[in-house]
């Protein structure tokens, strides 16, 4: 049995990005650059309005009020651009390309018109409102780096490149293997006696999701030697993670690694020092990675949190580190001595403090749904009262 800080490293060991892929624009958000992503051409393109206004040469607003002739007009994406003749103005729009000649824009609040004649009747200002070709950017430069993940904001400068498609990080297809007889799939647990719900599927799909993973199947599966190797296989041929649930301590139907055992398993661990989550295991098969959580719900999500949020941005093409932020906060309300194992005990975020919840069974699924946190405890650490400062990760 390891301690969770050496668990954790070998998992981060394996958390490396996934091959590239090409995918279309559309698929692209959320999803992590493999590689600099350049501009086919200039932004913009050519001299462009800022405003609605009038374009106009300096010399022709020298003696105030001046009446130009509307000799021009200018929408956005006219493909040409026109010329201003000496004398003249053009009507240009937001976007509009801004006509040779023209030193400035004047915005259209500042300007009369009297049929085809513009009237300009106080100073310009300062302002020139002209965005100069190129002044976003240039042809082949960088606009976003490798390994940038594209959120709602890098997704309109990847769009602005002017390319279709995007090489990404490929997203790691997972699949997840519930195990247990007494399992049944929600909303049929009442009509089976002796069954509960499988719930932890649920909870280990969407955190994966929320990583960057790409969920291919969840799958629930009796305690029976023979279709637990059998799904093993399938999960390995078609994943490049496989989560295991239950099965994973030491009973007589506890088959999560020996159903990998055909296929070659190599054990990275077996145990981890924690509390709750001790049976978590971590290891290779078929050429992909197996994650073994416990069956209990709160111990599972606990490890899933852990380890496999990590993981599974890691090799999404993210920053695994971005989800291990440990931080400090104010207890308001006293915790317990902490017992031989490290424990994350699970809290909740009160008044600009932390404080544990009540209930910290392994099995409760109810209080699961209202942790904000999990607190770390040391093993053997002493009781903390409230006021004292204790370490939370987001969960």
């Amino acid at each position: 049995m390891i301690d969770f800080d050496t668990a954790l490293a070998l998992v981060l060991n394996e958390a490396r990005p996934l091959s590239p892929e090409t995918v279309a624009m559309d698929a692209a958000g959320d999803r992590v650059l493999a590689a600099d992503l350049k501009a086919r051409g200039d932004a913009p393109r050519t001299a462009v309005s800022a405003m609605d206004g009038y374009a106009v040469r300096d010399a022709d607003l020298m003696a105030l009020p001046a009446r130009l002739p509307v000799a021009e007009v200018a929408f956005a994406g006219r493909a040409d651009v026109p010329v201003l003749p000496p004398g003249a103005c053009a009507r240009v729009f937001t976007g509009g390309p801004v006509p040779h000649g023209a030193d400035r824009i004047v915005v259209q609040e500042n300007v009369s018109r009297d049929g085809d004649v513009a009237l300009f009747e106080t100073p310009p200002g300062p302002g020139r409102h002209i965005r100069a070709a190129g002044s976003d950017f240039r042809a082949g430069d960088t606009l976003l780096p490798a390994k940038t993940a594209l959120g709602f904001r890098a997704m309109v400068a990847a769009a602005a490149a002017d390319v279709a498609t995007l090489s990404v990080v490929r997203r790691p297809r997972v699949i997840i293997l519930g195990t247990g007889d007494e399992l049944a799939e929600p909303g049929q647990a009442l009509e089976a006696p002796g069954s509960i719900p499988e719930s932890v599927s649920f909870g280990v799909a969407a955190l994966a999701r929320q990583c960057g993973a790409e969920v291919l199947a969840r799958r629930r599966l009796t305690d029976t030697p023979e279709l637990l190797e059998a799904a093993a296989r399938l999960a390995l041929d078609e994943a490049d993670l496989v989560v295991v649930t239950g099965g994973a301590s030491v009973g007589e139907k506890d088959y999560a690694r020996s159903m990998f055992a055909p296929c070659g398993l190599e054990l990275i661990f077996s145990k981890v020092a924690i509390k709750p989550g001790k049976p978590v295991w971590f290891g290779r098969a078929g050429g992909a990675l197996v994650l073994g959580l416990p069956g209990n719900p709160t111990s599972a999500m606990v490890t899933a949190r852990l380890f496999l949020a990590p993981l599974v941005a890691g090799l999404a093409g993210r920053d695994p580190a971005a989800l291990l932020n440990w931080r400090n906060m104010t207890l308001t309300a006293p915790l317990k001595p902490c017992g031989d194992r490290e424990t994350f005990e699970r809290g909740r975020l009160i008044k600009g403090g932390v404080a544990g919840l009540d209930v910290q069974d392994s099995a409760t699924q109810k209080a699961l749904a209202i942790a904000d946190v999990l607190i770390r405890r040391r093993p053997d650490a002493p009781g903390l009262g409230a006021g004292d400062t204790a370490v939370v990760l987001d969960f």
